[in-house]
């Protein structure tokens, strides 16, 4: 078989696998379905995801069923003050009977960590995350632990509540590769809701792929190819931000790559080998505003970084 036909044969096996994670997950969560689709891409791309949303929007259940559709271990940690970095990445432990030290391991050790309302916790217990989420390993006691394979980190906090909160450090914040706001269903799908909790049967939801599956595909979307007018797009697009007159501190670098891999899983998803600008466009405002800060001077203007991003797509060149 050629190249390229073996190519599309893979591409639309990879978008028909994509589809049935989406239908898995809506059999127990109604109405997210592009967040469904956000949380695969972030998978694919090998990056993080921060929902942020009020209490009872089912941050915590789409975390969960995501998973369950992937077929992959998932652990939940609840951030509160006095949690410890060892409760998180584990610990070594003395036993008596050996006389020896050993090693526990702390629920990091999965696919994918849900940690629940994570500005709860001190930014000292959130920086044990940091090399976790950066790097693919911990280190415990000077030695150093690769993490599962695919690993995933999806944190929630909630914006209104802001007694016994901590802001997230700059530094832990680029980690994240999207921030998605999780808002109320709309009232028809609020009532879709409603009959299907109140069901005698409770919607069983499969798991349709296995580890090994998102493995693949994760090498899949590596592969996927860029053209070069296009990292010219991302590059032009991240730079303008660091440049913007009403900011304090553009994209990093590594919003650039973020940018790059979540447009290949992009790609990917809707069946292509390769990417085009419109991928870009769809996932610059996930991938930029929360790493965006305006000038202190500003913030009484209610300079809304998300305006910033729609301007940068009006102004700078798209590729032909």
């Amino acid at each position: 078989m050629h190249t390229e036909a073996r190519t599309k044969v893979d591409m639309d096996l990879f978008q028909s696998q994509a589809l049935q994670v989406v239908e898995s997950v809506k059999k127990v969560i109604v109405g997210k379905e592009d967040m469904i689709v956000d949380l695969f891409i972030a998978m694919l791309a090998e990056g993080n995801v921060l929902l942020e949303g009020v209490p009872g929007v089912a941050k915590t259940s789409i975390a969960k069923a995501f998973a369950s559709a992937l077929g992959l271990e998932f652990k939940r940690v609840q951030f509160v003050p006095d949690i410890l970095p060892g409760d998180i990445i584990g610990m070594s432990i003395f036993n008596q009977k050996t006389g020896a030290f050993e090693t526990r391991k702390g629920p990091i050790f999965t696919n994918i960590l849900l940690v629940d309302e994570i500005n709860r916790a001190s930014p000292k217990i959130q920086s044990a995350l940091l090399e976790a989420m950066e790097e693919k390993q911990v280190s415990i006691d000077g030695t150093t632990f690769r993490l599962p394979e695919p690993f995933m980190v999806i944190t929630t906090q909630n914006p209104i509540d802001i007694a016994g909160t901590f802001p997230l450090p700059e530094a832990q914040i680029d980690r994240f590769m999207f921030k998605l706001d999780v808002g109320y269903l709309s009232p028809e799908q609020e009532l879709n809701m409603l009959r299907a909790k109140n069901a005698r049967q409770v919607a069983k939801q499969p798991g349709v792929l296995s580890r090994e599956d998102i493995v693949g595909l994760i090498t899949m979307v590596r592969d996927v190819r860029t053209d070069d007018r296009v990292l010219e797009y991302i590059r032009d697009l991240i730079v303008a931000s660091r440049g913007h007159e009403k900011l304090l501190l553009g994209g990093s670098p590594r919003a650039s790559i973020a940018l790059l891999k979540a447009s290949k899983a992009l790609a990917a998803i809707n069946g292509r080998d390769y990417v085009i600008p419109d991928d870009v466009k769809y996932l610059l405002p996930k991938v930029l505003s929360h790493r965006l800060i305006v000038k202190p001077e500003l913030e009484l203007e209610n300079v809304d970084p998300s305006d910033i991003v729609r301007e940068l797509l009006d102004t700078v060149r798209v590729p032909v």
